[in-house]
């Protein structure tokens, strides 16, 4: 009756079952951003969400940068966003959103293959 309990271990360190590394994280918040192209920016909006909550986890790593690359590109397009339904005064609206909708695909693409090759994202500029 008298069992000494084992001693206490603490949990194993580094990636558990049931984690997430933050490479997959960015590869969701990318096919998330991406899927905001067809659902009309709820995606979008589920990726910046998403880079809000796992951006700190991520400072000081390669993958920093990812994260703030999507949300650069997610505020720009609002911003672009609002002053071209403002043009849309004048009818060149449209092509403000045309534009938007190139530039966003071409930083969708260019993060996601700059992940793919475990690289930073370019300029931290715009």
């Amino acid at each position: 009756m008298n069992e000494v309990p084992p001693p206490y271990t603490p949990p194993p360190s580094g990636p558990q079952f049931g984690t997430l590394s933050l490479r997959s994280v960015l590869n969701v918040a990318y096919g998330l951003f991406a899927l905001g192209f067809i659902t009309g920016g709820l995606g979008a909006i589920a990726s910046v969400v998403l880079c809000y909550l796992k951006r700190a986890d991520a400072a000081g790593t390669v993958y920093a940068s990812h994260f703030d690359w999507l949300l650069r590109t997610f505020w720009w397009a609002v911003l672009w966003g609002v002053v071209s339904t403002v043009l849309l005064i004048i009818l060149i609206g449209w092509l403000g959103y045309f534009l938007i909708l190139l530039w966003v695909l071409y930083r969708v693409i260019k993060g996601w293959l700059s992940l793919a090759e475990g690289r930073s994202v370019g300029p931290t500029a715009f």
